[in-house]
């Protein structure tokens, strides 16, 4: 996977989500819009400091992201 060098995050840029490249818009949002079905320009349009590859790569995090699987623990 190409590295997410977009993709920060600090505990002191909205409580520690996943953002891009430090701004306080998180990778949450950006996927929500997509979701909400709006497309990479009209969010380009509306937040006009982001890039397409800022995009690109918030897709590309919460897709690694959802590979993840937690294995519940033993009860014994």
């Amino acid at each position: 996977m190409k590295a997410l060098d977009r993709i920060t995050i600090d505990p002191e840029v909205m409580g520690g989500k996943a953002c891009i490249r430090g701004l306080r818009v998180t990778v949450g949002t950006v996927v929500s819009v997509l979701a909400a079905g709006r497309s990479p320009a009209e969010i380009l349009d509306a937040y006009p400091y982001l890039e397409r590859e800022d995009i690109n790569q918030a897709l590309a995090y919460a897709a690694w992201r959802l590979q993840e699987h937690e294995v519940p623990l033993s009860t014994l």
